[in-house]
């Protein structure tokens, strides 16, 4: 029978403390905790806040210059489900700067609830091209044009074999794919955001830089995933290192250029028993899923006690009851150091002292946030892409309706008499 999935994910960067406490797995007594700081410090009035959060909530925190913090969007796997995504994380340096790895299938809905403005979310690394690690930039694309983004989309990611196989191909067949949507888009708003900068690299190249901007260098290595061209990526920082692993199975290139990292992201995928038993899958397709083309439990335990991080963090399964015993007790048969299960909404601050994890806690109903740039208007003498045809369709009294309304609207923001309400009236009338 599966499991009752909980929302509330193991943090098991901190079991160890929570065992001294007196819980136990299986128990059902809640753990000791000594005084009242264990629950975020000691509250000193009647009207003082909390010192201590130990939930992080989106764009009430400023990050340090020298800090890095990390977002799991989406951790879950190619049949996204509500409570988590497919793959993506957000990595913020003190810089400013946003950089997303991955975008798979459902993680927008969990990166717009970070209530970052648009423009900022403008860098995409793709470790390769499964939609679960790419299947939301339609998303990202689309929403953040809406959502006032000023500026061009620009992703980086691996060549493949041929030139078919590679982000380039990808992306410029993506823009052929959302055609209609781009053209209309383009006239009706402004084309810049439309437009889409894709920087392909040789997958091949070990640890070589694709990105060296305002202190931070991002590098690539080889990743052996179902086919040539996925890859893994590093993140340098004000003297920190973040690694993500991307789909891959233990390589020698992982295991070599992830040393000396602060916070090494790594996929764990499901066992093969859990594959036939939540998935559905056949025994044998269960077992080369699981340890052919992606990373047992056990062998991720074994890659971090080779690599040796600050905190190591498994993501790439569905965290639920049924799931994150049997894959925790996996990877500890291997590895002994500090670990975090994850699950969407999981946040750490990075600095060079301490590894700070929490959840986020984030609202369902985010509205974008302006920034410091603004669109530009609509571009004058594109071709209108919608005929006379059409307009002439234009129902009349549905427009007058409005009129009193707009006006004030206009009124209200200065705005001068614009040419496209006097013609659509003509065509309505037929002058």
């Amino acid at each position: 029978m599966k499991h009752r999935i909980l929302s509330t994910a193991i943090i098991t960067s901190t079991i160890a403390a929570v065992f001294a406490a007196g819980w136990q797995f299986g128990h059902s007594s809640k753990p000791i905790i000594s005084n009242a700081q264990a629950a975020g410090g000691v509250v000193t009035s009647p009207t003082a806040s909390v010192p201590d959060r130990y939930v992080y909530y989106p764009g009430t925190e400023a990050l340090a210059k020298e800090e890095i913090r990390v977002t799991a969007c989406g951790t879950g796997l190619p049949a996204a489900r509500r409570s988590q995504a497919a793959t993506c994380f957000l990595i913020e340096p003190g810089n400013g700067d946003k950089f997303l790895f991955d975008i798979g299938t459902g993680s927008m809905a969990n990166l717009a609830a970070m209530m970052i403005p648009y423009e900022y979310l403008d860098k995409v690394f793709l470790s390769h091209l499964y939609t679960d690690h790419m299947g939301d930039i339609l998303g990202l694309w689309a929403g953040g044009w809406t959502a006032g983004r000023p500026n061009a989309l620009r992703v980086w990611g691996p060549s493949g074999t041929t030139p078919e196989m590679g982000t380039k191909y990808a992306m410029d067949s993506f823009l052929q794919f959302v055609n209609w949507d781009k053209v209309t888009r383009e006239y009706k708003i402004t084309p810049i955001p439309g437009k889409v900068e894709t920087n392909e690299f040789d997958y091949k190249i070990p640890n070589q830089i694709v990105y060296e901007e305002n202190g931070v260098t991002i590098r690539s290595f080889p990743a052996i995933h179902a086919g040539d061209g996925p890859v893994s990526y590093s993140l340098e920082y004000a003297g920190m290192k973040v690694v993500f692993s991307g789909d891959t199975v233990p390589n020698k290139w992982f295991v070599e250029y992830a040393k000396n990292a602060d916070l090494v992201i790594h996929e764990a995928f499901q066992t093969p028993q859990q594959l036939v038993d939540f998935c559905n899958q056949p025994p044998q397709l269960a077992w080369r899923t699981c340890c052919e083309f992606h990373t047992s439990p056990q062998a991720f335990g074994k890659v971090m006690s080779s690599v040796q991080p600050r905190h190591a963090v498994a993501f790439h399964f569905f965290n639920e009851e049924g799931t994150r015993y049997g894959i925790y007790e996996g990877i500890r048969e291997t590895y002994s150091g500090p670990l975090s299960m994850a699950t969407d909404m999981m946040v750490w601050n990075i600095t060079k002292d301490k590894i700070t994890e929490r959840m986020a806690q984030s609202t369902d109903e985010a509205w974008s946030v302006p920034g410091t740039a603004k669109q530009l208007p609509p571009e004058n003498g594109r071709p209108n892409p919608t005929t006379t045809f059409i307009d002439a369709g234009r129902w009349e009294p549905g427009f007058r309706a409005q009129d009193q309304m707009l006006d004030g609207h206009m009124q209200k923001y200065n705005l001068k008499d614009q040419d496209w309400r006097p013609k659509m009236y003509e065509k309505m009338e037929g002058g």
